[in-house]
């Protein structure tokens, strides 16, 4: 929200005063975690980063998700929320 109260200020102020604010926030949150775990699902295949993986040696199971989960993170940012 603070972004679009920021940076889209129109839109903001517009959503607001329709009264169409929270669905739209609750829409877009929704739209960023399904993009988020879609992408952390598909690098995480393409990886072969798997739950055998995490059995066999957990540090790096971890070490590989947390990756995973920023660089999801950071194309979310990027392509949905600061477009």
């Amino acid at each position: 929200m603070r972004y679009i109260k920021r940076h889209r200020r129109s839109l903001y102020t517009e959503l607001l005063m329709s009264g169409k604010l929270k669905n739209y926030l609750a829409d877009f949150d929704a739209e960023a975690e399904e993009m988020f775990s879609r992408l952390v699902k598909q690098m995480a295949e393409k990886r072969e980063i798997t739950e055998r993986l995490k059995v066999t040696d957990q540090m790096r199971w971890v070490q590989e998700m947390n990756n995973i989960r920023n660089t999801a993170a950071e194309i979310v940012n990027t392509d949905l929320i600061y477009s």
